[in-house]
């Protein structure tokens, strides 16, 4: 795809400034909805080799990532999105949006549209507002994690409501297991907070599993390590492959050093080993790396 029809096409971050008093109301038709949009620059890169089992790794350095700073919302674009297009960083796997989002104070997302996709939200600090057109309100804070499936519809908007705090967050996306699903929303406050060396699950395929739940063959990890941790870990499904996002701190991964905000993605291998280098914090994102 041309970067000019990619433009065109893309879905924007910061689509609707303005939140509209009428949440409840039923999403409109759209022109094209958010599962094509984002399908369509997706090709060859970060799918397995089905013939080739040798691990196969892909890094994504915090300073290579896109930018954009629109005054409200500073945002950084691991993957393609918005006005951010590179041909060799469209998607690893299912995970096809990771963003790394400072809202102001005050400030958010207008009301807008989603379909077919599994968004997860993240905040690291600060306390977001969330509200759409399935009558949710509410609001999520560091430590807890948000999950809405956006299936055959949703209107939602997200804002900052602190008016005087900024809210970081990452906004996660993937593409489902299947669409057309219905609409869904969740949040969790995570187990054991501040329990240090272990990798705490906080998203999984499973609804009695611990954390929220997706309809996708994916299993979402968050580690608080101390310096000199080490432990192994293993892809929860075979064929998926696991994306490290580094918090805070450094981390060495199957040999590689890694540093805050690096990304890391791992597959076609059984397992590999993690080791603090520093204190840090990790998510450790595990998701099918065929599209179908």
């Amino acid at each position: 795809m041309k970067r000019k029809d990619f433009l065109r096409n893309s879905l924007l971050g910061a689509a609707g400034l303005g939140l509209s008093s009428n949440l409840g109301a039923t999403p409109a038709k759209k022109e094209k909805s958010t599962y094509d949009k984002l399908m369509e620059p997706v090709g060859f890169n970060h799918l397995p080799n089905k013939e080739i089992k040798t691990m196969k790794t892909v890094l994504h350095k915090a300073d290579s990532r896109g930018h954009a700073n629109h005054g409200w919302l500073n945002s950084h674009h691991t993957f393609s999105f918005a006005n951010y297009y590179n041909p060799d960083r469209v998607h690893f796997g299912v995970l096809r949006v990771l963003n790394d989002d400072v809202v102001a104070p005050g400030r958010g997302f207008g009301r807008h549209p989603h379909d077919n996709m599994e968004i997860v939200s993240i905040p690291l600090s600060g306390a977001l507002e969330h509200k759409d057109s399935m009558d949710n309100t509410a609001v999520i804070k560091a430590g807890d994690v948000q999950v809405m499936s956006a299936g055959t519809g949703v209107f939602h908007s997200e804002y900052n409501q602190s008016k005087d705090e900024e809210v970081r967050f990452l906004q996660i996306w993937m593409f489902p297991r299947a669409k057309g699903v219905e609409p869904r929303y969740d949040q969790i406050t995570v187990k054991n907070q501040g329990a240090k060396n272990q990798l705490q699950q906080v998203l999984s395929p499973n609804p009695n599993d611990d954390g929220v739940w997706v309809h996708q063959d994916a299993w979402f990890h968050i580690g608080d390590l101390e310096s000199g941790f080490c432990d192994t870990y293993s892809p929860k499904k075979p064929g998926n492959g696991v994306y490290a996002f580094v918090l805070e701190g450094e981390v060495n991964i199957a040999g590689q050093d890694l540093s805050k905000r690096d990304g890391f993605g791992i597959w076609d291998t059984d397992e590999f080993e993690i080791t603090a280098s520093k204190n840090a914090k990790v998510l450790l994102m595990d998701v099918p790396m065929n599209l179908n």
